[in-house]
């Protein structure tokens, strides 16, 4: 289809908005929790306000340091991580990230996590009074210390109980993050949309091994980590197409994207919205470029709405 063009010649700019929950984006371009800091690592590069949302690093009740170094190392198309969740807790982000944040027009969606039901609870209820908070992304792929160790998102019953806990702590967009390290990602995320989930991001990172076969030791320390980039997209392609046929909430598709015709691939299955993670470190623009790319192929295809190509997926 040739591009449509105003009277002057020039192509005409096609809506890039999208909603989520509620939730208005000026586009469906967002950053990856965990690969995007607070903001402020970014913004001498990029222009903030250009993003669909600004997602932080995963908030805990209490700072936390990580995991010791090494815990990044590239693979093939990809890299693995054991950050261990390092963050500054919530005090500090209320005081020292919130007013950085706080400049921008773009939604803030702070990402949070919990070891127990109690400590999740208590950050949705205290992340629900923070004026500037627009939503909040849980990510439930974190351990269960009072059940053994199980990880809350591997097990409906658990991801069910936790986020209907949560639903109850606040009234603010509530974004389920899932695991795709599951059996039937579709069981999980009917779990969590009966919950009360409003949205569902997926997927988070695959669980990877590397080895330095010199040393035959692990490339990071914590032996296991998690996986992501382009390695991994056409897992989470399949898995946000599943998802997207298994709920009626909005979805928001994650996993190795790194130029506009990787975002187009989750939008066409269905997803609302896309998060960049990994490519982010690779180009600090990147977020920027795909944003661009997107209204390109949309003008090129003579697309006047973004959301014209959501859900369009033909089998």
């Amino acid at each position: 289809m040739a591009a449509q063009k105003t009277k002057t010649g020039t192509p005409v700019r096609p809506n890039m908005a999208v909603e989520i929950a509620g939730l208005k984006l000026k586009n469906p371009v967002m950053p990856a929790s965990g690969t995007f800091g607070y903001g402020e690592e970014y913004a001498p590069y990029l222009d903030l306000n250009r993003l669909g949302a600004i997602i932080t690093k995963g908030l805990s009740l209490q700072p936390k340091a990580g995991n010791e170094t090494p815990r990044i190392c590239e693979t093939v198309s990809g890299m693995l991580n054991a950050i261990g969740l390092q963050n500054v807790g919530i005090e500090a982000f209320i005081e020292d990230k919130m007013p950085f944040l706080a400049q921008y027009d773009a939604p803030v969606i702070v990402n949070f996590f919990g070891n127990t039901r109690d400590e999740y609870a208590e950050l949705a209820a205290r992340l629900d009074e923070l004026p500037g908070v627009a939503a909040l992304e849980m990510n439930i792929s974190c351990p269960n210390v009072k059940q053994g160790g199980i990880v809350f998102g591997t097990e409906a019953g658990a991801a069910h109980e936790v986020v209907a806990l949560v639903r109850k702590k606040t009234r603010k967009p509530l974004i389920v993050k899932l695991t795709p390290n599951v059996t039937d990602i579709q069981v999980t995320a009917r779990a969590v949309e009966d919950a009360g989930a409003d949205a569902i991001s997926l997927i988070n990172t695959l669980t990877g091994m590397a080895v330095d076969v010199k040393t035959r030791k692990p490339r990071i320390a914590n032996t296991i980590g998690g996986l992501s980039g382009p390695a991994i997209r056409p897992i989470a392609v399949r898995m946000v197409h599943q998802v997207v046929q298994a709920v009626k909430v909005p979805v928001i598709g994650i996993g190795g994207i790194s130029r506009a015709m990787d975002a187009l691939e989750f939008l066409i299955v269905g997803a609302r919205a896309v998060q960049v993670g990994t490519a982010n470190f690779v180009d600090p623009h990147a977020m920027a470029t795909i944003i661009d790319g997107l209204e390109e192929f949309c003008q090129n295809e003579g697309i006047t709405d973004i959301n014209e190509l959501i859900g369009t997926l033909e089998v």
